[in-house]
């Protein structure tokens, strides 16, 4: 399976990227999953909107034709971790190129990539920051993957 993650923003914190680097490094090669950093803009002088139209025009560079694309979003479909995992399995199975699952900006996304989404999906009701939900995210595809394989790293 193909996993990409867009994620807006470039200013993270070392001990988040090197947490998020320690899940990427433990995938089998059969859970090609990388993350694509999403440059933001200097919010001096500039609207939210235009900030978002800005991210936007990255983000859908970003996107090939044939990627299923999620967003991740306050209003989209919350999963268990059992859930999700039987969620990625699905896509294992009908997602011909590559899933893309993108984080947005903090304004949120433009209306531009809301049109080319195929689902939107939320971690959770609460706010996270972009740094924190990135490694949220990243253990939460390493634990479906290791559900599916039958692994013991998730327990009921």
């Amino acid at each position: 399976m193909r996993v990409r993650i867009l994620a807006v923003g470039q200013h993270i914190a070392d001990w988040a990227q090197e947490a998020v680097r320690g899940y990427l490094a433990r995938f089998p090669r059969s859970w090609s999953v990388d993350l694509k950093e999403i440059r933001t803009e200097h919010r001096a002088g500039q609207t939210p909107a235009k900030l978002m139209q800005l991210e936007a025009e990255r983000l859908l560079a970003a996107i090939e034709p044939g990627d299923f694309v999620v967003v991740l979003d306050e209003h989209g479909k919350e999963m268990r971790s059992l859930e999700f995992a039987d969620y990625m399995k699905r896509k294992m199975n009908t997602v011909n190129k590559r899933l893309v699952f993108v984080i947005g900006g903090p304004y949120g996304f433009s209306e531009k990539v809301y049109q080319v989404a195929n689902e939107k999906i939320s971690m959770s009701k609460m706010t996270f920051s972009h740094q924190m939900i990135r490694l949220i995210f990243v253990e939460q595809i390493y634990r479906a993957m290791t559900i599916l394989n039958g692994g013991p790293y998730h327990h009921e």
